[in-house]
Parts: C-alpha cells; structure tokens; sequence
C-alpha cells in the first residue's frame, strides 16, 4: 500500500479518541452513547430514550417529532433540543457560522446529507431531507450550548419501505465529485497525531482558489461503517489569516484509535457551489509489539474535533 493511502495502527476502544487539528473529540460507536460532548474529556455514556429513538447526555436530548416517516424526496424532518426540565432549547452558540449542524445518513453509510436546519420560535428545528430511499438512518445535531459547551447528539430514523442495503464502496485513494477530483494523501497512526491532506483538482488542474464554506477550506466527517461511528473535524488554519492557502490541499490533523473500515465525507466550495467528495478507509489493528498498539476500549459514537 502506498503512503497516501496508509491508515493503520487504530486500536477499538471504550472512548475511541481522534485527535484533530483545533481540538480532541471522542469517537461515538453504538447509539446508546453517541452524545458526549465534542472537544472534552469523556463523560458518562448517555442512554437512548424510549424505543431507542432518543439519545440524551449532559442534560440535552435530541428528539424526533416523527422518528418513523414515509419515504419522500423532501421530508420535512422537525426535532427539539431539549434541556433536563424537558424544555426546548433556544439559545445557541454559534459554530463554524450556524447555530446547528444537521447530519443525516443512512446505515449503510449511503443517502449522507448536512443540512442546516431553521430554529423556529418555540424551539423546534425544521429542515427538508432527502429520504427518498427507504431504511435505518442516524440522525446527528452538531451544536455548541449558549454556556460554550460543544456537543453531537444522535438518534435514529426509520424510514418506511422496501430496503435495499449497499456494500460499503471498495477502498480508493481518489474519489470524484461532479467535474472534481480530489486525492486523499497522508499515514495514520495510533496514538499519534499526522496529517491528513485532501487534495482537490479540476480537470488536471490543482484548484488553488478554494472558497470558505462554514468559516473553513474544507470539513471532514468520518463514519465507521460497523456503527456509524460519528466524527466531525475542520481543518487547521482559517481562510484570510494571512497563512492558510486556499488550496489545492486541505490538511486535518488526525490521532487514529480504532480499527475497522471508515466512510470520509470531504466538503469544500468552489465556483460559488459545495461539493463532496466520499471515501473508504480501511483501518488496521497495529501489529504486536508496535509502539501504536493500544488496548481496546469499547466503542463510544460521537465526536467532534477542530
């Protein structure tokens, strides 16, 4: 395997940590505890509500209006963040220029969708989703509280109909996104920060007038395939800093800690539109005796890192 496409040596664990560029998040596995908060220590794994349609932690609970809908093109998908008295939450933070991040994907990691959703009056969030294709999808609200405190919430949906799950695309090193090529480059290893660079081009070309989406050059979110496993990052730098090219590479910095095969969502603007470019990364266990082998702790679900 060639170096740009080198991810070994992630070890499972209880808190599956990705150390990224601005900050540290834990990894989030099954749904009964993907709502710690992004960018800290670990806290006590969060128990999902009734039907296991609700995940609660640090006294927010992310809840569906409808947890089960019709399929549709564009559904109208309405939640509330809600407080530990039950009352919906209307102040926010905001981060990378929104109040909220919406991130819906199907579980076998196809239909992915960010969205940012409107805040109505009373405290309920609403956006249209594409659910045309029935099955399981996880649900994740990417906030930061009006005390400063970061957190990814996560809940499942059920979509009625006939499902037709999808293999989980065949490991690349590049992925196409409209007219766009973008190269995925970089080692990762256990327990130590490298980077990660995403390399974008246009018909051969680099593209080197990268435009800033959500305050960055670029957002990364990755899923583990076996649980969906949520981490969403952004690069180092910032556009207009005086540093930070717009382009053709967009570095994250990254500390690997589990195994199992990833799905990476790549989001970057260019010609006034956001494209996305997808991936498969297989991560290997690091062999006995290594410097990066760690012990495994079990599988937490959410993370968010800068």
């Amino acid at each position: 395997m060639s170096t740009s496409t080198k991810f070994a040596g992630f070890a499972l664990g209880l808190v599956a940590l990705f150390g990224v560029a601005l900050g540290i998040g834990a990894l989030v596995g099954s749904p009964e505890s993907d709502t710690e908060p992004h960018g800290a220590a670990p806290e006590p794994v969060a128990q999902p509500g009734p039907g296991g349609l609700t995940d609660t932690a640090g006294g927010y609970t992310l809840a569906l209006e409808d947890p089960i809908v019709d399929a549709g093109r564009d559904t109208a998908l309405r939640f509330r963040i809600e407080d530990s008295a039950g009352r919906p939450v209307t102040q926010y933070t905001p981060n990378h220029e929104k109040d909220l991040h919406l991130i819906v994907v199907r579980r076998d990691t196809t239909g992915y969708q960010h969205l940012h959703p409107t805040l109505g009056a009373a405290g309920t969030w609403s956006t249209p989703v594409d659910l045309d294709r029935a099955g399981d999808y996880r649900v994740f609200a990417d906030f930061v509280a009006a005390d400063g405190q970061p957190f990814t919430l996560g809940t499942d949906l059920r979509v009625a109909g006939r499902y037709a799950p999808q293999p989980l695309p065949a490991p690349a090193v590049t992925a196409t996104a409209g007219e766009y090529t973008v190269e995925l480059g970089g080692t990762v290893a256990a327990g130590r920060s490298t980077d990660v660079t995403l390399t974008v081009s246009r018909d051969g070309a680099p593209v080197t007038d990268l435009q800033p989406y959500l305050g960055a050059y670029g957002h990364l979110v990755a899923l583990r395939a076996a649980d969906l496993g949520y981490l969403h990052v952004h690069p180092a730098g910032h556009p207009g800093d005086g540093t930070t090219p717009a382009g053709p590479g967009v570095t994250f910095a990254v500390t690997a800690p589990g195994a199992g095969d990833y799905r990476l969502y790549f989001e970057f603007r260019h010609a006034g539109a956001v494209h996305r470019a997808e991936f498969t990364v297989p991560v290997e266990t690091a062999g006995p005796g290594s410097d990066d082998a760690q012990p495994a702790p079990a599988p937490t679900e959410h993370s968010h890192g800068h």
